[in-house]
């Protein structure tokens, strides 16, 4: 039986200590959490795993150099001490790279005031990362050529740090960890109804998939829908001191735009003096991010989006030939779902633009509901342990925090799968330069399902083929996603399990001899049913 399958069967007249409604970031770790000190989880989401929010943002682990132009060192002491425990929990998932932040005559501070801040914003998260330096626009010239200095002032160079792979392939890790630990999850199910019970919580579900409704209750439930949360509580009837209102942001992916030599983020101010920034991924260059309020999760991105960027990164860059939407791979956007004190009113007097990316979670006890509000990637692990301090809080038991549900394999077990690696001549299986060798990908994608892929390529050499041509993924990592990774629809690999879609142009993958193999892989006797969803649904959002 299929993972998915069987985490259905489980859901169905299942009883459960926690049942957490959302599959984002904030699900994924609660549900790692909780599974990983004992109680027994239920976890759905009516879409994919990281599928909406969590799918969109910069990929960044980072202290928030910016909130500290609103004084709010706590917050940015907290989430520096976030992004060190990454680091060191996630050393090859998990990055330390450069921020390179040009200044000009609009930038709102000068390089010398600005020097001071990194200075202090490196003090603040614990020297944990290279010192920063003050760059002349000569120094500049020399580091980054493609950046236009004509009216450059100076600049500065600070460290934060990056997700190597994608944000949703990350959350997937969490809700991996959830499973291994026994958690129940599903993905594409959603909550049809919750209604409070002396004991706990009876909850309707139905699987968008074969269209099944089934029950399950639950001691507590937990609210992480993310953009979401407003409109679950107010179903629950559960009164909050805070809500989320929306910030929407766009990424343009296109061809990479900075040297190759060196990782390396640029930042820059726009005309508006808001930061945004280009970001490296591979063979491409992420240009974003835009800040508009909106009223409402779901969002696109127009064409005012895209000439507002590609204007400002056109003047800022010195490019052969400015950027066009010809020159656009790919499309990210989403919405920051931003904390405020719940009150009266529309709340359109919040100055979104200054709130900061902190969460806060309410615990209701006479419902027995904890809410989650706001977030991001970098603060996850504190999300994780602060939902199961609410759940202890409201009398549930939790075995102790042994901190073994997050986390890389340790050096040792990483040592014999490199050492295996290099007996089954992995790395010689791609004669590209470049490219990443295949087995620190692997490494740090699959962490101990690894060493069954490289059994599976000393059996059938062409378990090491590359199945979608120019991607570099191989025909075993298909095999693993369909058995271990509760693939339902093929956006799920194609997005969120892989990159692929974000560096890959469209028609590219439609011409991908391997398009079909990869679909038969993952669904067997319903691959063509699934390609043909998958096309269709793909071009119907991009008119």
């Amino acid at each position: 039986m299929k993972l998915r399958e069987a985490n259905i069967e489980r859901l169905a007249g299942g009883s459960f200590d926690v049942f957490i409604v959302g599959g984002g970031i904030n699900g994924a770790v609660a549900a790692a959490s909780l599974a990983g000190r004992g109680a027994t989880v239920g976890l759905v989401d009516r879409g994919d795993f990281g599928s909406f929010t969590s799918q969109e943002s910069s990929n960044l682990v980072w202290g928030g150099f910016k909130y500290l132009e609103n004084y709010e060192l706590f917050l940015v002491r907290k989430l520096c001490q976030s992004r060190n425990r990454l680091m060191k929990a996630y050393p090859d998932n998990v990055r330390e790279l450069s921020f390179l932040a040009a200044l000009d005559q609009s930038s709102p501070y000068s390089p010398k005031f600005s020097a001071l801040g990194a200075t202090a914003y490196w003090g603040i998260g614990g020297f944990r990362t290279r010192r920063p330096k003050l760059l002349s626009r000569e120094d500049v010239q020399q580091t980054e050529p493609v950046i236009n200095t004509s009216n450059l002032l100076g600049a500065i160079e600070y460290r934060d740090a990056y997700l190597k792979d994608n944000d949703a392939r990350f959350v997937f890790s969490f809700v991996r960890s959830a499973i291994e630990a026994g958690a129940t999850v599903a993905n594409y199910v959603e909550l049809v109804s919750a209604s409070r019970t002396p004991t706990g919580w009876n909850i309707e579900l139905k699987d968008f998939e074969t269209g099944q409704t089934f029950s399950s209750t639950a001691r507590v439930i937990v609210n992480a829908a993310g953009p979401f949360v407003n409109g679950l509580n107010d179903a629950w009837e559960v009164s909050t001191k805070h809500r989320v209102v929306y910030s929407k942001g766009i990424h343009l992916v296109v061809p990479r735009l900075t040297t190759t030599d060196h990782e390396r983020v640029l930042a820059f101010f726009d005309d508006t003096q808001r930061l945004f920034y280009v970001i490296p991924m591979g063979a491409r260059s992420v240009i974003g991010t835009t800040d508009t309020r909106v009223d409402e999760p779901y969002t696109a991105v127009t064409e005012e989006d895209r000439q507002f960027l590609l204007g400002q990164i056109n003047q800022r860059l010195n490019l052969a030939s400015p950027l066009t939407n010809d020159d656009i791979i790919a499309e990210r956007c989403g919405v920051r779902p931003l904390v405020v004190k719940a009150k009266s009113g529309d709340q359109t007097d919040v100055d979104w633009t200054a709130l900061s990316r902190k969460h806060e979670i309410e615990v209701d006890r006479f419902r027995r509901t904890i809410t989650v509000f706001g977030g991001k990637l970098t603060d996850c692990l504190n999300v994780g342990e602060e939902v199961a301090e609410a759940v202890e809080s409201l009398g549930l038991p939790l075995e102790p925090d042994l901190h073994n549900w997050f986390g890389e394999p340790t050096a040792d077990t990483r040592t014999e799968f490199f050492r295996q690696a290099r007996l089954t001549k992995l790395d010689d299986l791609r004669e590209r330069p470049d490219i990443e060798p295949l087995s620190d990908r692997l490494w740090r994608r699959y962490g101990r399902r690894a060493f069954s892929m490289l059994e599976a390529i000393r059996a059938d050499p062409s378990m090491g083929e590359d199945v979608l041509g120019g991607t570099d993924y191989l025909r075993v990592e298909l095999h693993m996603a369909a058995s271990t990774e509760m693939i339902t629809r093929l956006e799920d690999f194609m997005r969120r399990r892989s990159k692929i879609e974000q560096v890959v142009r469209n028609v590219d993958i439609d011409d991908s001899e391997g398009l079909l193999e990869v679909a038969q892989i993952l669904f067997g006797d319903l691959a063509q049913e699934k390609l043909t969803e998958y096309l269709s649904n793909r071009d119907g959002a991009a008119t």
